[in-house]
């Protein structure tokens, strides 16, 4: 084991007292992660500079200490906890989070990695610009970068990557790497940023970053739309692209099994259903724009085009529109995970699969549970604008013929296979890898990726002393 008294001395007296927590209950809240990921750390480090974070980093590359990269510590992969040894130092962010400067002309902002999402959408908000990546956490935006965050809207306005002009990282030996970039047009030669993007810190920590921000739209217009079946809520957002995509912001679909639990858990948000069944799928759809009310009535257009796409033949797979406040029915979105929880046991899959076979992989996985795990119901929701879902399984433990821990793993391969080999698809749509998902990786990547990422992290950390996550 490390000597973890002469590590926190020697960081104590380079990076100030207050930097350096050893103590248990201190170490608790960077040890375990929001859904998967509990492990022991040696100590946590909290430098506020790149500079302090330049001077880390050669610390422990000459120690030879292994050190783990954490923003606000809220991915769902385990990918940001220290593993159990008792051996990792824990490098968290957040206090590198003093420079926040914004170039409203250039439209970009300027921030240090450890800045959370909440704080960069308040400064932007008096410049009537956004962070346009949408999603329940509130991580740091270095956290996002190594993520490759995507969330609600990126149907609209991309991913992570889509809007990232440049970062600054320090990698595994304190060198610092300066890619700040401000231009939008910048063709010479490899696009660096781009290396450090969905890696989870392994290859170097995210100390600064150069993003694309976006007005705030003026307007938004919403609405539910009950679909018969996952092929006619993938008929009306073919139709929806066609007719509105220069305004169509979000599409987001939810499984009868999944909104029941909302409407059932949550007295308080209203049932536009009623006393009626859910159909097999309900359609949020979201339009928005920076134009006023005035030159372009959103409500009124989401309105006419669904009563237009009603009257056509496709129409026929409608069985509801509610046309609402974007508020009330964003509520009932935001809400099905903790309705799921009070169901039982949830299992939940973060998958993505080609638009135009959402449907089928739905449908194939409901059969495979009905055949072989009739007591798991299939709760599935998500972002089908962009190809992926949440497949959430829920079961009563008590009543269930198989144990947790033997089905959990067994559930998770079956539903991979399907995902990957049967539908040209992916284990991890947002979440990144992480130890969580570390088998599928070892599983599914080609050899060929394999070797090339083998060989960047040998170039970049060849002690193999940065995170717990394995691209190679």
């Amino acid at each position: 084991m490390p000597d973890a008294v002469r590590i926190a001395a020697d960081l104590r007296a380079m990076l100030g007292s207050d930097a350096v927590l050893t103590e248990a209950e201190d170490l608790v809240r960077y040890e375990s992660g929001w859904r998967y990921g509990k492990g022991k750390a040696l100590l946590a480090v909290r430098p506020g500079t790149t500079a302090e974070v330049s001077k880390l980093m050669a610390y422990c590359h000459a120690q030879g200490l292994r050190v783990m990269p954490q923003g606000a510590n809220t991915g769902l992969v385990g990918a940001s906890n220290p593993d159990a040894s008792g051996e990792m130092l824990v490098l968290s962010l957040e206090r590198l989070n003093k420079r926040l400067e914004i170039d409203p002309i250039n439209r970009t902002a300027v921030v240090d990695g450890g800045v959370l999402l909440s704080s960069l959408n308040e400064a932007l908000v008096a410049q009537g610009l956004m962070f346009p990546i949408d999603l329940g956490a509130d991580p740091t935006i270095g956290g996002m970068i190594v993520t490759n965050t995507g969330g609600t809207r990126l149907l609209k306005y991309g991913d992570v990557r889509h809007n990232l002009q440049g970062v600054e990282v320090v990698l595994a030996d304190g060198t610092v790497v300066d890619a700040l970039n401000h231009l939008r047009k910048n063709n010479t030669g490899l696009d660096l940023k781009q290396l450090f993007v969905g890696t989870s810190g392994v290859l170097g920590v995210v100390t600064g970053a150069v993003l694309q921000v976006v007005p705030v739209p003026r307007q938004q217009a919403t609405a539910l739309v009950g679909c018969a079946s996952g092929e006619a809520a993938l008929a009306l957002l073919q139709a929806l692209e066609r007719d509105l995509a220069d305004v169509f912001t979000a599409y987001e679909v939810i499984s009868a099994n999944a909104i029941i639990p909302v409407f059932a858990h949550h007295p308080d948000i209203r049932n536009p259903y009623g006393t009626s069944q859910p159909p097999a799928y309900t359609a949020l759809v979201e339009l928005s724009s920076t134009l006023p009310i005035e030159a372009l009535d959103l409500p009124e257009v989401l309105e006419e085009r669904l009563g237009a796409f009603l009257e056509g033949e496709a129409g026929e797979g409608i069985t509801d529109v509610f046309m609402g406040k974007p508020e009330d029915f964003w509520a009932i979105r935001h809400h099905i995970s903790e309705g799921l929880r009070n169901e039982g046991k949830v299992l939940a899959f973060d998958i993505s699969v080609p638009r135009s076979r959402m449907a089928a992989f739905t449908t194939a996985a409901v059969e495979l549970l009905a055949q072989d795990y009739p007591f798991v119901r299939a709760c599935d929701f998500g972002h089908w604008g962009d190809g992926g879902t949440h497949l959430n399984l829920v079961w009563d433990e008590a009543a269930a013929p198989v144990p947790t821990a033997e089905l959990v793993p067994v559930l998770q391969a079956r539903i991979y296979e399907l995902a990957v080999k049967g539908f040209e698809g992916s284990y991890s749509a947002e979440h990144g890898v992480g130890p969580h998902n570390q088998r599928f990786y070892d599983a599914y990547t080609p050899e060929s990726v394999k070797a090339v990422n083998h060989a960047l992290k040998q170039l970049l950390d060849p002690g193999n002393l940065m995170g717990t996550t394995r691209l190679d």
